[in-house]
């Protein structure tokens, strides 16, 4: 049965003009970015000769380092496998690989320019200047390449792969509707429905499964998806077992819950192999490294800081009535409670189980809280939190304890953000959620953003929050 009676899918090319795409496609993508780095090469060398002798021409060395720069790249995305019709599916990861392979590619040439004894042989300026004009040349190519690639794949121009379905309808109809396999390069060459199991008789089952592979040895699939519950071992025994006699790969369909997690993959321990969902959000080593930076930078913000904060405190003390910090228990890394610093903007320092958020124009501001607010200089006081290891620079915002204890009621996986520890800023607060959460819209927005936060992590992710939150003004939007 085709899989055009199974879904509105788009009419694919002639399987030889498919089979065209697959083949061509790899090496036009190399020679694409082959020309251009190249290209790259000889207008920074252009620019560079213009403006040093006021005419136009290139260094005599440009196309050596045109050619060797261009060939370095393209080695390093054969060695990572980047030129595979499944890597050009989605715009996921491809400018955080582009940046990858440049910068392997430049320290790969600078080592091979030591080695020879000939970087003299070649301009610094245009050697530092291409690098620099590389990194945004090279994360828009390849997403460029990829839109193109994943719009004639969802339009059934380009096959990464042939796949043969077989199941019972059921699964096989679950498994179509859900993950519509033509979007990711597959063309569907044709489906095996199976109407028995092993348990119910293995003499049925072996006919099915007879008919099926003979069926797809006719058609001559790349790949052959076994469409079954992971619980109906048995059945997908005999399928594997039946299928392990023909040139294809055998994959078992993805179960619903492995939807709800893009990283999943399996991971071997010696000779135990399982299905990892999660992994922790940080390493060991990333732990220890983030903790440093934490100490080292708030150390120094504290001192830098100083006459900053001494002022701030006599001008609380000044302005209104009470302490000139307010310390109010947070919920911290693994949910452990601590208490944190904020310089006092506010006649009340609620601290019960029930606490009412700022809003705009809030009576319980004082004057001086409105700017301290304004400006984020209330948070200060936390680098105290960080250096105790309370808190670390970068991370989702901690909420007062009755908040947490509602949002974890109404909100699924809320307690997942304090999986790493709380932040003086972060992921959430740069791109303007910050402030007054007064419907739960708003909190699951946030939310989502601490989550994408921790799945992500990377020490370069936490340098640009960090620059973010004093240059970006969605930094200081919403603020009361």
């Amino acid at each position: 049965m085709s899989v055009d009676h199974l879904s509105r899918r788009p009419q694919a090319l002639p399987d030889h003009r498919s089979g065209l795409w697959r083949l061509w496609l790899g090496p036009l993508t190399a020679m694409i970015d082959a020309a251009m780095v190249a290209g790259l090469v000889y207008i920074v060398s252009f620019a560079y000769f213009l403006s040093a002798n006021g005419r136009p021409g290139v260094d005599r060395a440009t196309p050596e380092l045109a050619a060797m720069l261009a060939t370095l790249f393209v080695f390093v995305n054969l060695m990572r496998r980047r030129y595979q019709i499944a890597n050009y599916l989605s715009t996921r990861g491809q400018m955080r690989s582009a940046f990858a392979v440049w910068n392997i590619t430049v320290v790969v040439f600078l080592i091979l320019l030591f080695l020879a004894k000939i970087a003299d042989h070649y301009s610094r300026a245009v050697m530092v200047a291409t690098y620099f004009s590389g990194i945004p040349v090279m994360a828009l190519s390849r997403s460029a390449v990829v839109r193109l690639i994943a719009a004639g794949s969802r339009a059934g121009r380009i096959t990464a792969e042939r796949a043969f379905l077989i199941g019972r309808e059921a699964n096989i109809m679950s498994f179509v509707s859900r993950h519509k396999p033509w979007h990711m390069g597959f063309a569907v060459t044709d489906v095996a429905f199976l109407q028995s199991s092993r348990e119910a008789g293995g003499a049925a089952l072996a006919s099915d499964l007879a008919a099926a592979v003979a069926s797809c040895r006719l058609k001559r699939p790349d790949a052959v998806f076994i469409a079954l519950p992971w619980s109906d071992q048995e059945t997908i025994s005999a399928c594997v077992d039946a299928f392990m006699n023909l040139p294809v790969a055998i994959h078992l369909a993805p179960e619903p819950i492995m939807e709800r997690f893009a990283n999943a993959h399996v991971v071997h321990t010696g000779t135990l192999s399982s299905l990892r969902l999660t992994r922790q959000p940080l390493s060991t080593g990333e732990v220890a490294a983030k903790r440093a930076f934490d100490i080292v930078a708030a150390s120094c913000g504290i001192i830098l800081a100083l006459p900053l904060l001494l002022m701030i405190a006599l001008l609380i003390r000044l302005d209104s009535p009470g302490p000139v910090l307010f310390r109010q228990r947070r919920y911290g890394f693994n949910q452990q409670a601590f208490r944190i610093f904020k310089f006092r903007t506010m006649t009340t320092v609620d601290d019960g189980k029930v606490i009412v958020q700022a809003k705009r124009n809030d009576p319980r501001i004082t004057r001086l809280g409105h700017l301290l607010r304004r400006y984020n200089l209330d948070e200060l006081p936390q680098l105290l939190n960080v250096v105790a290891g309370d808190m670390s620079l970068v991370g989702p915002r901690p909420h007062a304890l009755a908040h947490d204890i509602e949002f974890e009621r109404k909100i699924a996986n809320y307690a997942r953000r304090h999986n790493v520890k709380p932040g003086i800023t972060g992921w959430a607060q740069v791109n303007g959620f910050r402030g007054e959460t007064d419907t739960d819209e708003k909190m699951a927005g946030r939310v989502a953003y601490d989550h994408w936060y921790i799945d992500n992590w990377s020490f370069w992710l936490d340098i640009t929050i960090l620059i973010r939150t004093v240059l970006s003004r969605k930094a200081f939007a919403n603020a009361r």
